[in-house]
């Protein structure tokens, strides 16, 4: 589970908006942020910087933060603090599964790759759980 403190976190604004609305326009299911207040986050930072209303589709709620200035930034950044503190929501808490990669190694990385993987060889399946009390057998 990750955890982001929306008064401390601990990143440039920038970066916080871009977290924040990427949070409030995926699909993931284990995220502490309601959909209607997803929803209102992403308008009401897309109003910021469009005349034209959000776009419905999920594909296309993107918002291009590179044209704008720093004072932009910092109001989504108000913006979306304000739409969390409303909801009581302080803490941002998350769990997304990391994916399988969706890029393949160039063949000059393979090398590295196959050296690394002797220096250090992934565990057997089995003996992950090795240590594991079996709280059910006692």
């Amino acid at each position: 589970m990750q955890t982001l403190d929306i008064h401390r976190p601990e990143m440039p604004d920038l970066q916080f908006v871009l977290l924040v609305t990427a949070l409030c326009t995926s699909r993931l299911t284990v995220l502490n942020i309601p959909g209607t207040l997803r929803a209102t986050i992403f308008n009401r930072c897309w109003a910021l910087i469009h005349e034209t209303p959000p776009p419905r589709k999920l594909e296309d709620r993107v918002l291009d933060l590179r044209p704008w200035t720093e004072l932009t930034v910092e109001a989504m950044g108000e913006t979306i603090r304000v739409a969390l503190m409303e909801s009581e929501i302080r803490i941002l808490a998350w769990d997304h599964a990391s994916s399988e990669s969706t890029r393949t190694s160039t063949p000059e990385a393979n090398p590295l790759i196959e050296r690394l993987a002797q220096l250090y060889p992934q565990p057997p399946e089995d003996s992950l759980d090795d240590n594991v009390i079996d709280a059910t057998s006692q």
